[in-house]
């Protein structure tokens, strides 16, 4: 566990990259597009900017779970991003114009401070509870963008 588990996948969206920030950095909609993630809430009076607080609520079958997280990137138009539990995981979304729109990434890592924490946590099923997370990123990540296009280009 010395190396951060990593994922990113991107995806094309037909909007402006203001507009794509302001889906992507409104944290309390989470659970329009995440398969995981069912509901995020600000924590009183916080907002998208760089040290606001806020928590997500995760739902797998058999396992629900909340989250804290602090928003880390708040650049509009252009990145978005927080860390989740201190460290543990961080999220990234950024934002680069192309022809037709916004090339949106979404980009995922599992820290060994993550990963450790995870270890101690199930220390009989470590690598399996690992596995798993990044399995759910692997396969999230992807459903996420196709939500978030969907979201967007819908109206």
């Amino acid at each position: 566990m010395t190396d951060s588990l990593t994922f990113a996948d991107s995806t094309v969206i037909a909007a402006s990259p203001e507009a794509v920030y302001a889906l992507v950095s409104d944290v309390t909609r989470t659970g329009e597009w995440s398969p995981v993630c069912e509901a995020c809430w600000w924590d009183e009076g916080e907002g998208p900017r760089v040290g606001a607080t806020f928590t997500g609520r995760n739902v797998t079958p058999g396992r629900t779970w909340e989250t804290r997280c602090e928003v880390t990137v708040a650049d509009e138009g252009r990145a978005f991003g927080w860390s989740v539990t201190g460290g543990n995981v961080l999220w990234t979304y950024t934002m680069r114009p192309v022809d037709g729109g916004t090339e949106l990434t979404e980009s995922w890592e599992f820290t060994p401070q993550g990963q450790a924490f995870l270890a101690a946590k199930f220390p009989d099923d470590a690598e399996a509870q690992i596995a798993a997370r990044e399995q759910l990123a692997r396969t999230g990540i992807p459903a996420t963008l196709a939500r978030m296009r969907e979201i967007l280009e819908q109206g």
